[in-house]
């Protein structure tokens, strides 16, 4: 066995959430806590769940080992379109602002990278009842 393959990444040698942790803990940690989100926030959450639900195949982008970020900018803008037409139809009296949508693509992007960690780490989609 050579050097290199005995070495650990720096927080593996830490005593700590990363380093004595199973995958199984981290993913029911952040289980519970998608549990304590916001009202609107859960709603969405869910939504890119179903979204992220087709894209979750062998091969797809969501498990490369290093995703770009142009392709997680770019995920993000879809999911975003697909909420904004999804909110347009089931509310067409009430427009929203282009200033909610550019907020709200931060808010998508921080989600999308959570839900993406959680199925790279062995998360199995459960439907979580807010």
């Amino acid at each position: 066995m050579d050097f290199e393959s005995r070495i650990l990444p720096f927080y593996m040698t830490y005593s700590g959430p990363y380093g004595n942790r199973q995958d199984d803990t981290v993913i029911r940690d952040l289980e519970y806590l998608y549990q304590t989100y916001p009202g609107e926030v859960k709603k969405h959450q869910c939504r890119i769940m179903e979204i992220l639900d087709k894209m979750d195949y062998e091969g797809s982008m969501i498990y490369d080992e290093y995703p770009d970020r142009y392709s997680l900018q770019r995920l993000t803008k879809n999911i975003i379109v697909i909420m904004q037409r999804e909110e347009e139809e089931s509310q067409p009296e009430r427009p929203t602002s282009p200033e909610k949508w550019e907020w709200m693509e931060n808010l998508v992007h921080l989600l999308v990278c959570n839900e993406i960690y959680k199925r790279r780490h062995g998360g199995r989609r459960r439907l979580i009842k807010f």
